[in-house]
């Protein structure tokens, strides 16, 4: 049943709260006005305002053990009543559980607030008043207006923290909700206090101040970098970070953090002065501020810190690609950075070893100069590097077009044919040995074929013979 999921889009500020001692109360009779007695005199307010607004009694305790934080997600089973005992709703009648990212708004804000409280295994029930529930509106044929409701609700589970990139290598769980809706962007000036611990040491405590993009040069992971974006003022958040976001294959010595560690840091932004915009700057200062950046992205690749450099090629591009120059001299400019952008993010990715993202950049090259000798060069490396011989083959061999002293390129080709005969030997080989198997099968087959028609010949003489001997018999006895 949908309805139970409408609510206000309103976005509720909800702190975890520390979960008090709670009366345990297996036999709570649902009859109107005494049920609000019962928890008056019995529950705990778990509302941040403490204004009553969920009143909680737990009627079987969980596990041991942390709760949820905001972000998490959470699977429920719950039953839905009204104060008179009437049901309007029940996942166990349905037979299904119910998951929803706890603190995020997805549910009613009871749910928000009362599901924060519970530990893995607990059994609570929920009196929430309108303004917590359904509102001044209710819900159409199953819950009048203004009416305070129970929510029976057992936490089945909950899964940590939210992830923030598509490889899960950021994943961000909330102690603290912010107080504003504005978040730091690139170039935006954080200052955050940060924890850091690897395997249970605390290795890093410190205020710092850094900028969105930049963290590399106050030696903050990349990981706390690019969560940045979706922190607010005053919140407080775990950040679970592999070491692709954290120190890498290096480590930190500095740290005493070895090769391929991860980490988790917990960081609270304290304050932050956004940047400006992209829309918000004119096309002139975007071309004067993507020459500092390209700098720095410079730097940042010089020094084997390719996700940073990633970043800095990343912000000229986006700046730039949707822009036209007034001028033949600021077009020319703005494509000289957009070229240059696309040529860095192909090199860097070429380190990284994400070869799709090397030919994605290559081709914007190209797009804007089909004989740009270093795009065709790059492209022809990835292509190789995932085994397109024969592409990589024709983009050599275009690079030797556009410059016939480009020795580099001269040697890759014979690498292409060289790889391109060993795969062919190798695929030559493969079919031998599968045609070589299919006719030992067949001819193993043909021997078990005619031993089984053999077999059965042997059989039928032997039948026909005792038939004659009887039939001989037959004959001698007349």
């Amino acid at each position: 049943m949908l309805f139970i999921w409408k609510r206000s889009t309103r976005k509720s500020s909800v702190t975890v709260c520390p979960q008090a001692d709670m009366t345990t109360d297996q036999n709570l009779s649902m009859d109107g006005p005494s049920t609000a007695a019962v928890f008056a005199a019995k529950g705990t307010d778990v509302t941040p305002k403490k204004d009553q607004g969920i009143v909680k009694l737990v009627k079987r305790h969980g596990h041991d053990g942390e709760r949820p934080m905001i972000g998490d997600r959470v699977t429920i089973h719950y039953t839905g009543s009204l104060l008179t005992g009437k049901k309007f709703d029940c996942s166990r009648d349905r037979k299904e559980s119910f998951s929803f990212n706890v603190g995020k708004g997805q549910v009613l804000k009871a749910w928000d607030i009362g599901v924060l409280s519970m530990q893995s295994g607990e059994v609570c029930t929920l009196l929430c008043k309108p303004e917590y529930a359904y509102g001044a509106a209710g819900n159409p044929d199953k819950i009048p207006p203004n009416s305070s409701v129970l929510f029976e609700i057992e936490l089945l589970k909950f899964e940590l923290g939210e992830m923030l990139t598509d490889d899960g290598g950021i994943v961000r769980r909330i102690k603290v909700k912010g107080d504003s809706y504005l978040n730091p962007n690139e170039g935006t000036v954080v200052d955050v206090h940060l924890e850091g611990r690897c395997d249970g040491r605390l290795f890093d405590s410190r205020d710092v101040s850094f900028v969105v993009s930049e963290s590399e040069d106050k030696g903050v992971p990349l990981g706390v970098d690019r969560a940045m974006d979706k922190m607010q003022k005053g919140e407080c958040c775990i950040l679970y970070l592999t070491h692709k976001y954290a120190f890498g294959h290096k480590g930190k010595a500095e740290f005493k953090i070895g090769p391929d560690k991860d980490v988790v840091y917990e960081v609270t932004l304290k304050d932050f002065k956004r940047a400006k915009e992209s829309w918000e700057m004119d096309l002139h200062e975007k071309l004067s501020q993507a020459s500092e950046i390209k700098h720095k992205g410079n730097q940042y690749f010089k020094a084997g810190h390719y996700y940073h450099a990633v970043i800095q090629y990343q912000r000229i591009v986006s700046w730039l690609e949707m822009e036209f120059g007034s001028g033949l001299e600021q077009q020319k400019r703005m494509n000289d950075f957009l070229l240059s952008a696309h040529l860095n993010l192909a090199l860097c990715f070429l380190r990284i070893q994400d070869f799709s993202l090397v030919v994605d950049n290559c081709n914007k090259v190209i797009d804007l100069d089909a004989s740009n000798e270093k795009a065709l060069y790059r492209r022809g490396e990835a292509r190789l590097l995932r085994n397109e011989f024969s592409l990589a083959l024709v983009d050599f061999q275009h690079v030797l077009q556009v410059n016939p002293a480009n020795r580099a390129a001269r040697n890759q080709i014979s690498n292409c044919q060289s790889k391109m005969k060993e795969y062919h030997e190798l695929d030559k080989r493969t079919y031998a040995n599968m045609f070589q198997k299919f006719a030992e099968r067949d001819t193993k087959d043909g021997r078990t074929k005619r031993r089984r028609d053999e077999s059965v010949r042997s059989s039928k003489n032997d039948e026909l013979g005792i038939k004659r001997r009887r039939s001989q018999d037959r004959l001698s006895c007349q």
